[in-house]
């Protein structure tokens, strides 16, 4: 009989945060606007962000840094002006949204991204479970739905539009 050798991983220790370190946010966000179309797969989310820079941050001239997983992007706008990624107005990584040079005063990011509830297996953000959508936003599933400044210290009132398949 042929050996066979399991090997269990562990997934990584969390990073560990000290309250020593907390630095204010950039920015606050002042509003939330979105709008969900519910598929299993392929589930559109545009999300209206209405953000403004935070005067008391030691740095005035920090990118804009959301967080997010398991988003495909499919358009960004700043107030209304399309951003490229080509021309460096953004970069998008696994676990990032940067936007450099966001404007001094208040203005509104608007994103689209693709989620896939029913490939969803963290059980955080929007995913499927026998077969009824279900969300799990704390403590950082939130980033599993849309780009955001994922903390507890950003809050914001939110208004949400939701579409679905009525079966």
């Amino acid at each position: 009989m042929p050996f066979i050798e399991i090997v269990e991983t562990m997934p990584p220790a969390p990073e560990r945060v000290y309250l020593k370190d907390y630095q204010p946010p950039a920015f606050w966000v002042r509003h939330v606007d979105l709008y969900f179309r519910l598929r299993p797969k392929g589930t559109s989310v545009t999300a209206t962000l209405t953000l403004e820079r935070n005067p008391d941050h030691p740095n005035p001239d920090t990118p804009l840094i959301l967080h997010g997983q398991g988003l495909s992007l499919i358009t960004i706008y700043l107030n209304d002006y399309p951003l490229n990624d080509k021309s460096g107005e953004y970069t998008v990584t696994e676990s990032h949204l940067t936007v450099f040079n966001p404007p001094p005063g208040p203005f509104k990011l608007i994103t689209e991204v693709v989620i896939q509830p029913a490939d969803n297996t963290a059980l955080e953000g929007l995913y499927l479970s026998a077969g009824n959508f279900c969300t799990q936003c704390e403590a950082e599933g939130f980033r599993r739905i849309t780009f955001y400044p994922d903390r507890p210290d950003v809050l914001a009132p939110f208004d949400v539009r939701i579409e679905a398949d009525a079966a």
